[in-house]
């Protein structure tokens, strides 16, 4: 029983990956599931099609690890934040689709409470923004749009969990109905400052508190497994939302301490210690972490669209059909032109967290081909990255921010991306051995909790660095492209 079964519930598939004793990848195993996009700006999955990707990569990665069910000591969970999921108590039946993260159709909504006021009561109990991106937005719309939906909830016969409450939910054959508090955090009805479920927001949203889980720290008890799921009752004891999970992975513990993550979107976080910090520059004020009670905060910049970018080069244009081919396109790209490519399309997160704007390419000639727009989808990350860190650095006057942002996810693969990265933000950013952070996070807060693994100053000591990638570009290069993307971003959201 020295082995940890992770799962990593993503935006478009679902993984496993069975972690050894040393923190070691024993094997791993990856599902794609549908998108589904039933109006402009909306995103929504199914959420038995998530439940059977993430049960058969299980299974699936168990066997590939040559393992038995008494080979795993634990299970942690790390998933998509803020996707919503409404499902009948005693059936197990969804109401609805799984409403994404992504998905603005509660722009006007928003737009409502930010005119009517509402705006600082949520900031200042969430640490959020009136914004579609959060799950509470998009439970009331459930709760408006399914006929009886509100009502049944009242009666306590509806559930609401993000995607993490979903799958223990099944897993455990409806037995436990928990979330852990980095999930919560991200709701917009989870009080941050208290650690309980805000009546007040709640109440604004009329939403029935009795459709809520309960919410425990990252690291604890949240249920067996039912015993013909893997053929033995398993404990889920460490759930952290991706982000987080990716911040404890990258061993972000220390106040200062930053990290940037590359999956579908671009997620930066800043650990501020055991204080909140309210953000002046539109970031968010969530929880980084909480272990014995205690919530370790963080900044937050959410930028929507990273690697989707690519994937919208291969699917949308259809100029590759590989996300490895990106960098050759762009090492190749004509250095005489400037194109600039505002990946808007669900509008811009932070800190500009504008719903209604949707993307633009600016620059294009006659010569622009699929090598300039490779090159300039890549760059688009990188800015938008620069974005964050510079309202990070207004935001933090604590002990300072660290010089080295740690990053993860599958773009950082790219050895292209990572060093237009460190030449637009003018400083160095160290790439891990481990670039599964946000499945180790999760699998260590989960591995801890059952023995298996050291504490956190252990864990600490045992991050090691793949490559660490230095500024190279001129100052005078750098300002003129960043000013050009500023420009770019500032036409965007005024057309």
């Amino acid at each position: 029983m020295s082995f940890v079964l992770t799962i990593d519930q993503g935006t478009t598939s679902s993984r496993a990956i069975v972690f050894d004793s040393e923190m070691r990848i024993a094997a791993t195993a990856q599902e794609e599931f549908t998108q589904h996009y039933p109006a402009s700006g909306w995103v929504e999955h199914d959420p038995e099609e998530i439940w059977a990707t993430t049960a058969g990569t299980c299974r699936a990665v168990i066997e590939k690890a040559g393992l038995s069910p008494s080979d795993i000591a634990t299970i942690g969970i790390t998933n998509q934040r803020e996707t919503t999921l409404v499902w009948d108590k005693t059936s197990g039946k969804p109401i609805h689709r799984a409403i994404v993260w992504q998905d603005r159709r509660t722009a006007a909504f928003c737009a409502d409470l930010r005119a009517a006021g509402h705006d600082r009561t949520i900031t200042d109990k969430t640490g959020l923004l009136a914004d579609p991106y959060f799950s509470g937005t998009k439970l009331k719309w459930i709760l408006d749009h399914v006929e009886g939906a509100r009502d049944r909830a009242r009666r306590g016969e509806l559930l609401f969990g993000t995607v993490d409450t979903w799958l223990i939910w099944k897993m455990t054959a409806g037995a436990a109905h928990v979330t852990d508090a980095t999930n919560a955090a991200r709701t917009m009805l989870y009080d941050i400052h208290k650690g309980c479920w805000s009546q007040t927001i709640c109440g604004l949203f009329d939403i029935p508190m009795e459709m809520l889980p309960e919410v425990k720290d990252c690291a604890a008890d949240f249920g067996m497994t039912r015993a013909d799921l893997f053929g033995r009752p398993l404990p889920i004891l460490g759930v952290a939302g991706d982000q987080q999970a990716a911040t404890v992975g990258q061993a972000c513990f220390q106040p200062g301490m930053l990290k940037s993550t590359y999956g579908t979107g671009c997620f930066a976080l800043l650990n501020t210690g055991h204080v909140p910090v309210s953000s002046q520059n539109h970031l968010l004020t969530t929880i980084a972490y909480q272990l014995d009670g205690k919530p370790t905060y963080a900044l937050e910049g959410s930028i929507f669209i990273a690697g989707a970018v690519v994937q919208w080069l291969r699917d949308g244009l259809k100029i590759i059909r590989d996300a490895k081919e990106t960098q050759p396109l762009a090492e190749n790209a004509e250095p005489a032109q400037e194109v600039t490519l505002v990946p808007a399309f669900v509008g811009l997160g932070a800190p500009y967290w504008n719903a209604e704007c949707r993307g633009a390419i600016f620059g294009l000639t006659r010569a622009t081909g699929p090598e300039e727009l490779a090159r300039a989808a890549l760059e688009s990350v990188g800015y938008q990255t620069r974005d964050l860190l510079e309202a990070m650095h207004a935001d933090w006057q604590g002990e300072g921010v660290q010089p080295t942002l740690r990053v993860d996810g599958g773009m950082t693969a790219s050895d292209w991306t990572m060093q237009f990265l460190s030449d637009i933000i003018d400083a160095p950013v160290d790439r891990p051995e481990v670039l599964e952070t946000t499945a180790l996070g999760a699998g260590w807060l989960a591995g801890q909790r059952a023995g298996v693994y050291p504490g956190m100053d252990e864990f600490s000591k045992g991050w090691r660095v793949d490559r660490t990638f230095t500024p190279e570009m001129s100052s005078a290069t750098r300002d003129r492209k960043y000013g050009a993307w500023k420009r770019a971003v500032d036409a965007t959201m005024r057309y």
